[in-house]
């Protein structure tokens, strides 16, 4: 009898151990949701002015038909213009225009599906402080 074979009848979870090890190191596999690396405005920052953009990086190459992002005061009402989008040369940065904001805490609602079909969705705020 080959012990290869014996061992592998008697520790199956040995094998299934070895066998997801060796998928999670393989490059790209196990790791098809893109989430994001960071942003501007910053997660949780109070920024001084209304940005003219809000922008979030993510750490892996999104579907630009796919993917969106919103901005939200605090009464939910969407307060971005509606035109966001993937970088042409940036694939991994979603962004979206916003109008002069006046002070008070905002809501970024993103969803992103990666190029391999994986969706991830969050949200996180941010708040101007006009001085």
């Amino acid at each position: 009898m080959d012990t290869v074979l014996g061992s592998a009848r008697t520790h199956p979870a040995a094998i299934a151990a070895a066998l997801v090890m060796s998928i999670a190191l393989l490059p790209g596999v196990g790791h098809g949701h893109a989430l994001p690396d960071h942003s501007d405005p910053r997660v949780g920052h109070t920024v001084d002015a209304s940005p003219a953009e809000v922008r979030i990086w993510f750490d892996s190459a999104i579907e630009p038909a796919f993917s969106t992002l919103t901005v939200e005061d605090a009464k939910g009402k969407r307060v971005d213009r509606g035109d966001a989008h993937v970088d042409t040369k940036d694939e991994v940065l979603l962004e979206v225009s916003v109008p002069p904001l006046p002070t008070g805490p905002y809501q970024v609602v993103w969803r992103v599906i990666t190029r391999d079909g994986h969706r991830t969705e969050g949200r996180f705020p941010f708040r101007v402080e006009a001085r």
